[in-house]
């Protein structure tokens, strides 16, 4: 054991030393190297947040002062006071005075309202219009004077020209 402590970079052993001393005796081996990694990330963020601050303030090289804003700043941002308890147990009674909705269940797994769900039907018909049969007789009678090929077209045009009638469904079944 004490050659592959060796082994190691002076940061991992350091790392591997702080979570000997918390009491972590069992942890898989990449979790040194994610604890490197998160720590670099921190150093490398807080020391280019008091190069800012060091650049503003017109100074040439990063100081403690610098270090220190920048650390603080870090806090302040990523940490936050929770409320006070006082105000907590005024949301919470104030949340606590509507009462839960009853519970409806019966038999089996409750489900959601059917208006809720994404499995109700929802789908488009297309229904062709049938056009009167004087018509088609009117057409025939106008196309009766043409050769046989074009009378096969005249037949033929009708049905293409149709235009599809739409037939919807709603997809809520609930009032709104």
């Amino acid at each position: 054991m004490a050659d592959k402590d060796e082994d190691l970079p002076r940061d991992a052993r350091i790392v591997k030393s702080l979570l000997k001393s918390m009491g972590v005796e069992e942890y898989e081996p990449c979790v040194i190297h994610q604890l490197l990694e998160l720590w670099y990330r921190h150093v490398v963020d807080v020391l280019t947040d008091a190069q800012v601050y060091s650049e503003h303030a017109d100074k040439s090289t990063i100081d403690c002062d610098d270090v220190k804003l920048s650390i603080q700043s870090k806090v302040n941002f990523s940490f936050s006071q929770p409320p006070p308890r006082e105000v907590l147990l005024e949301l919470a009674s104030s949340r606590n005075k509507i009462p839960l909705p009853k519970s409806l269940t019966g038999p089996g797994i409750p489900l959601p309202p059917e208006h809720d769900t994404l499995i109700n039907p929802n789908y488009q018909l297309a229904i062709r219009r049938r056009q009167p049969a004087q018509a088609v007789e009117e057409m025939e009678d106008e196309r009766s004077d043409t050769n046989p090929s074009q009378e096969q077209q005249a037949i033929d045009e009708p049905q293409q020209q149709q235009t599809p009638q739409r037939v919807s469904f709603p997809l809520s079944k609930h009032p709104k």
